[in-house]
């Protein structure tokens, strides 16, 4: 998948999507309704602009359109993170960690998973 660039809002879109496909447009209308005061034509309109940016897919089931994911959800998520990354901290992981240390509120068992990932990736290195 290239790089494509998913708003925010449609980033709620695929999230019901991903947890649910594949789903009518209705049926994304429902699941979002309980979060958001969207109206149906702009979750059509949301799910119209993912389509042209081939993130989704659609079939025709008689009168109903049935959407499912194009992209995996992780694809999204590691474009999405390279983008940010790029943008905010010049690329830099290391500045980015640091922050996210300083800023977050760890529990000893996150504080233990990253332990673990840091020991692997330098046993690894």
């Amino acid at each position: 998948m290239t790089h494509v660039s998913i708003s925010d809002a449609e980033w709620h879109v695929m999230n019901v999507i991903w947890d649910g496909q594949p789903l009518t447009a209705q049926e994304v209308v429902g699941r979002l309704a309980a979060e958001t005061e969207w109206a149906p034509a702009t979750v059509k309109t949301m799910l119209h602009r993912l389509v042209k940016k081939e993130v989704l897919t659609y079939e025709l089931q008689g009168n109903r359109y049935v959407y499912r994911a194009r992209a995996r959800r992780s694809d999204c998520v590691r474009a999405a993170s390279r983008s940010f990354l790029a943008r905010v901290f010049g690329g830099e992981s290391a500045p980015l960690l640091a922050h996210f240390l300083r800023t977050s509120k760890l529990s000893p068992d996150d504080i233990a998973q990253l332990r673990q990932l840091l020991d692997e990736r330098e046993g690894n290195a």
